[in-house]
């Protein structure tokens, strides 16, 4: 792609200019005609609102299963509940991008799945008088779906040895215990989260100007954020050992094992439904999404340039890209990690790709400034 530098300079320039006359979080217009409101409009009502309640719907199920069990600990009961510990972890693929509002003020996104989980920390919670799952950051990593996913699958080597954990000691079962405060406190941050989203979604869709404080402005860039460190690093790249040593120890879901790769994809699909303005739930339903808005901005102020023309095509291409890759590997990473993990590093090259195009081009032909510091260089 040939880039004309004064054309890119002088771009540049005009965005710190509108940067500098929008400071606010106010209600003013965009440095475009661009329909950023109904943009919005469409996330909101369509993507997150839905994708939230569809989450809480399978984590209440859960909690309800996590009941049932407590009554009645048997194998059944047991293999239902973790089944449905798995639809309830990939419901939350589609809400995790979204930290913000009230979910980045009580750090929703790490108490619910910070990995890898800390086994001497839940070792301690599990013994411990009063637990106070808020009390620092530690607790992050002994909380949330990687904690129950240890307490779920990896307890002992198969379900009957981790079953005889639970029925130790009757009801004052201590490991049973802190399954019930870990999932009471899923569900009570998540319910946390869905008021916020219900009393504040007019004024939330109503901030449509283009100031780093604006809906869309900080949105951006939880989704950037998201699928740089939550998909490509947390997920591939540092299982994988791209800054360091291979580390299979440190996939998603590691005790379960098998659903690492379908979580992965879980991930991406949200990360290209947003992309798109897809309804939550539906494939064939969409709205406006940042692919129209870069492909607004294509028909009109960049048309006499060859600069970012087809930038919304190339994004979708480098979703499609990274999903060939993730198809190829195997459902469990640990065992790809360890079997072949060149294709691992090539899964996270293809995503990669996706990321210099959305972190570098997109924000910056949509004029978002970065608002978070990068540590790898990327």
């Amino acid at each position: 792609m040939k880039f004309n530098k004064f054309f890119f300079l002088n771009f540049f320039i005009l965005c710190i200019i509108l940067s500098c006359s929008d400071s606010d979080d106010s209600n003013s217009s965009s440095s475009d005609n661009y329909d950023r409101q109904a943009l919005l409009s469409n996330i909101v009502n369509n993507i997150i609102i839905p994708a939230h309640n569809n989450f809480k719907n399978e984590l209440d199920l859960f909690k309800s299963n996590v009941e049932v069990f407590d009554n009645n600990r048997d194998i059944t009961n047991l293999q239902q509940l973790q089944n449905q510990f798995i639809e309830a972890y990939k419901a939350w693929q589609h809400i995790e991008m979204f930290n913000i509002g009230y979910a980045e003020e009580i750090f929703y996104a790490s108490k619910m799945n910070i990995y890898p989980a800390n086994i001497s920390r839940i070792s301690d919670n599990i013994n411990a008088a009063n637990i106070d799952l808020d009390s620092n950051s530690n607790q992050y990593s002994a909380q949330g779906f990687p904690a129950i996913d240890y307490l779920l699958f990896g307890l002992a080597e198969d379900n009957q040895s981790i079953l005889n954990i639970y029925l130790s000691s009757g009801q004052d079962n201590l490991t049973m215990n802190y399954l019930n405060i870990l999932s009471d406190k899923m569900v009570e941050n998540t319910d946390l989260v869905i008021d916020y989203w219900q009393s504040n979604k007019e004024s939330f869709i109503n901030s449509s100007g283009n100031s780093s404080t604006s809906s869309l402005n900080m949105l951006s860039n939880d989704f950037v954020y998201y699928f740089e460190k939550g998909l490509r690093a947390n997920k591939i790249g540092i299982p994988a050992g791209v800054w360091s040593g291979e580390l299979p120890q440190n996939v998603e879901a590691y005790y379960k094992g098998n659903i690492s790769k379908l979580l992965a994809i879980e991930g991406l699909q949200a990360s290209y439904n947003f992309f798109n303005g897809i309804h939550f739930g539906s494939n064939q339903i969409d709205g406006e999404g940042l692919y129209d808005y870069l492909a607004y901005l294509d028909d009109t102020n960049y048309s006499d340039s060859t600069m970012f023309i087809g930038l919304e095509d190339d994004i979708v291409s480098s979703f499609e890209n990274s999903m060939q890759k993730l198809l190829l590997l195997n459902d469990n990473f640990v065992i790809q990690i360890q079997a072949d993990n060149i294709k691992m590093l090539e899964a996270y090259d293809a995503i990669q790709q996706a990321v210099v195009r959305l972190k570098t081009n997109m924000l910056s032909i949509l004029g978002i400034s970065v608002d978070y510091y990068d540590a790898d260089g990327d």
